[in-house]
């Protein structure tokens, strides 16, 4: 069964694997046009998604030659494997690569291969090898130098970034106006996004802020803490941590947490596991206990710790845990998610940060899918889906002369919902006027509130 050619603006893409991540990367890489045929061995799986999707799907081994010629391998564009095992991961993409064109993305989550990432990547000819775990390990670091904030999201090579918190009661920002809070605020640090009552709003100048209000602005790196600083936000980082639940996402955290010099703890239900991670983290401590039992909890000093991470493979629990450590201590909580059902009901729960891994995985990967269906001269260097994707925050590399450069941002006819947040100019952050201008070489950020945009021409009607 042989494939049809790709269709106008899109790729033909082959998606190994129907697990969390692979469904996501199907609802989001249908949605933006493309041509998908999806690989698993569940039958079950592939029925589903192939009947909701009015996608193709072939049931077998992705990395069987004869189920990559049946799902279309000569013409495809892109191979993508996220099944649950890495070494099946590899092997799906080397095969596609000695037998098509196409560009390779492997999911690779075992610490092991994880040091060798690059490695891999060169010598078996991958686009990309990506570690859902890790990645969230990163996030979670970044959040827990910056406690007050939901979310730490990095641009520029990490020169800038993107941070979301709540308007708590009693700050000042409560019942300020975007015009007053220029006139007060800091240089170079621009609200780009307000969450109010389950609406997303592009703020414009009259529009006043509250209690409660989730928001969310960029700024130069070193700028952040003294911006939070003058609006009472507190800005130290946590002193110690507490992860239940010992798998390859509280190894990454621990690892990176000890090398920010935070203290950390783990408690592990398995034994074994918990005499792996004794060699694998020698600085950390590790209880071997049950992590969900409130005395567990009591006698480690949870009502004491600075932040509490719920990090065991089953949301429910986590949901739970973040919920009991909320009410009886102060700790910075970050909750791990994986499943993407039930998100109405999720965001109402005071569940502090949120992390969902196989959206950072997809994040990821449709940006590069993103970048390859555009012009070669536009590329998406970061990608991140905000607001359940209702929001896009994406930075452009501008390598060419276009309709964007050398006139000055209030010239521009720019699409309603649409904001340039910052211009990256040598590593030098730029928060624009209308007087700016997009120059060629520059990196621009936009904060938009439609979605699928490819190339930064996009921004305009």
């Amino acid at each position: 069964m042989s494939k049809q050619k790709k269709p106008a603006g899109g790729l033909n893409i082959i998606i190994v694997g129907c697990g969390k991540v692979g469904t996501t990367l199907v609802e989001q890489l249908v949605k933006e046009g493309h041509d998908i045929t999806i690989v698993d061995k569940n039958a079950k799986k592939i029925q589903e998604l192939s009947s909701l999707y009015d996608i193709m799907g072939i049931v077998g081994n992705g990395a069987s030659f004869s189920v990559q010629q049946d799902a279309g391998i000569e013409n495809a564009d892109l191979i993508i494997a996220v099944t649950e095992s890495d070494e099946l991961n590899l092997l799906c993409c080397t095969l596609a690569k000695r037998v098509a064109k196409c560009s390779a993305i492997a999911r690779v989550r075992t610490p092991d291969y994880s040091t060798e990432a690059s490695y891999l990547r060169e010598k078996l000819g991958l686009t990309m090898i990506i570690n859902p775990e890790l990645e969230a390990a990163i996030e979670a670091t970044r959040i827990l130098c910056l406690p007050t904030a939901l979310e730490v999201n990095s641009f520029a090579h990490g020169q800038a970034e993107l941070i979301k918190f709540k308007i708590s009661e009693g700050n000042m920002l409560d019942g300020m106006s975007i015009q007053e809070f220029g006139r007060r605020g800091i240089a170079n640090v621009l609200i780009c996004m307000i969450e109010r009552d389950g609406e997303v709003y592009i703020p414009w100048g009259d529009f006043v802020m509250h209690q409660g209000d989730v928001l969310s602005f960029v700024a130069h790196r070193k700028t952040v803490k003294s911006f939070m600083q003058k609006f009472g936000l507190k800005t130290k980082q946590v002193k110690n941590t507490m992860i239940v639940g010992g798998g390859k996402a509280a190894y990454y955290l621990a690892n990176q947490l000890i090398a920010m010099g935070i203290s950390v703890q783990i408690i592990e239900q398995n034994k074994a596991r918990c005499e792996e991670l004794s060699i694998l983290l020698p600085k950390a401590i590790i209880i071997n206990a049950d992590g969900s039992d409130e005395e567990v909890l009591f006698e480690e000093g949870i009502e004491n710790v600075e932040s509490f991470i719920p990090l065991t493979g089953i949301d429910e629990e986590n949901i739970m845990l973040t919920l009991h450590a909320k009410q009886v201590s102060n700790a910075k909580v970050i909750t791990k998610i994986t499943r993407t059902n039930f998100k109405n009901v999720i965001n109402n729960l005071d569940l502090g940060s949120i992390m969902y891994p196989q959206y950072i995985t997809s994040e990821a990967i449709i940006a590069y899918v993103r970048a390859k269906n555009a012009s070669k001269n536009n590329h998406i260097q970061t990608l991140y889906q905000l607001c359940d994707s209702r929001v896009e925050a994406i930075e452009f590399s501008v390598e060419e002369a276009s309709a964007v450069t050398n006139k000055a941002i209030m010239e521009l006819n720019i699409k309603k919902g649409v904001l340039i947040s910052f211009i990256n100019r040598n590593g030098r952050i730029i928060i624009p006027t209308g007087q700016d201008f997009i120059q060629v070489n520059d990196t621009v950020m936009i904060v938009t509130t439609q979605t699928g945009f490819n190339t930064i021409l996009d921004i305009l009607e």
